[in-house]
């Protein structure tokens, strides 16, 4: 039995990153325990996943005295649960959870090196992010790289020894569960019909879908702007593009486009989704992440699982997410290209159920949660 202690810095990382790997390791006979920001929703999420919690602010920002009493929170909570592997994740998180871990010696103490935030940095910034992931990578055990790409560029950007880093199977923290969540043989019809309903979508809608965070490194300025140009190219259909996820205040969307996507009558845009998610998948035509930077999308493994032919680029991370012309197709991070991409499937519709098709071949291949969770195991017992 260890004690296995996951800190990230905000809640909404836990099901993503996680999930029912928590169950997993539970019922090998594990404790597992997270430390995390604040969050109304921890408390429930912790008794369905059957984890120990500390709330503890960790923020995305340098704020030097605020950090040093998060150390010390970690480096208590740490000592008196007798934590025996600690597990860091997102840039912030993983670097005081190292820090602590490594202050007190904990014999395992794993980074998950979700991507590379620096890749869309400049100047100073990007120097200090680079440093403080050096830092984190210094301070820990094991690396796990989330991608390929990652992996790569770790190496090349001198992050840490090749040694000390590693990838679960071809990618991905945790993997999809692809039996009974990402599955559309076990989509309830009636209540694919709800949702439709109060997403206020016809049965002729045609929907392009988007589902993470609404910033701009998500290349979200370019989607709505193709957006626009596939509405005006095709006046006669009912688009609709699907946004599920929030907006958030790092990178933010600037501000004219915010108000495009509130005022737009033909884009929706959900707020974060706890549950259910797959459904939001089930009523989209085609999924696009014009995203200039990522770990490893989960959303594109999510979507394909689903049937559901990728359009998305080829940068860091989602380079590594589809089989260009087999599960989905590379654009580029402009508007003009996103659109060509949407057209294309949508005029050539046996090609876009063939990638669909081969998409859930793929993750059921080479991501499916058991085979990343037996990798986890092993890293776990190394």
């Amino acid at each position: 039995m260890k004690n296995i202690l996951h800190v990230t810095n905000i809640y909404f990382t836990l099901p993503y990153f996680i999930g029912d790997q928590f169950i997993y390791f539970n019922n090998k006979g594990n404790n597992l325990h997270v430390i995390c920001s604040p969050s109304i929703l921890l408390s429930d999420y912790a008794d369905k996943m059957k984890f120990n919690y500390s709330e503890v602010n960790i923020l995305r920002a340098i704020r030097p005295i605020k950090d040093l009493i998060a150390i010390f929170k970690i480096c208590r909570y740490i000592k008196v649960s007798k934590i025996d592997i600690v597990v860091g994740h997102t840039p912030k998180g993983g670097l005081l959870a190292m820090l602590s871990a490594y202050l007190l010696r904990v014999p395992k103490r794993i980074y998950f090196r979700h991507g590379l935030v620096y890749e869309t940095s400049t100047g100073f910034k990007r120097k200090l992010l680079v440093t403080l992931d050096r830092i984190t990578a210094f301070c820990a055990t094991d690396i796990v790289c989330v991608s390929p790409s990652v992996y790569k560029r770790s190496l090349v950007d001198k992050l840490n020894r090749a040694d000390k880093q590693l990838i679960l199977g071809k990618g991905t923290c945790t993997g999809i569960d692809i039996i009974k969540v990402f599955n559309p043989f076990q989509i309830n019809l009636q209540k694919s019909q709800e949702l439709r309903t109060k997403l206020e979508l016809g049965k002729d809608s045609i929907v392009i879908g988007y589902c993470g965070r609404l910033v701009c490194d998500k290349g979200i300025v370019q989607l709505i702007q193709a957006f626009d140009l596939v509405k005006e190219s095709n006046p006669g259909n009912d688009f609709r593009l699907l946004l599920v996820g929030m907006f958030e205040q790092r990178d933010s969307l600037p501000i004219d486009i915010v108000n495009q996507i509130q005022k737009d009558k033909d884009i929706i845009i959900t707020g974060f989704i706890n549950e259910n998610i797959e459904y939001y998948y089930a009523l989209m035509n085609v999924y696009v992440l014009p995203s200039f930077r990522e770990g490893f999308p989960t959303s594109v493994l999510e979507a394909s699982s689903m049937q559901i032919p990728i359009l998305t680029t080829r940068v860091t991370g989602c380079i590594d997410s589809i089989i260009e012309d087999v599960t989905g197709i590379f654009v580029e991070n402009s508007s003009i290209s996103i659109a060509n991409g949407i057209e294309y499937y949508l005029n050539h519709p046996s090609i876009a159920n063939e990638h669909g098709r081969n998409g859930r071949d793929f993750v059921t291949k080479y991501f499916d949660q058991e085979i990343i969770w037996s990798e986890i195991e092993k890293l776990y017992e190394k």
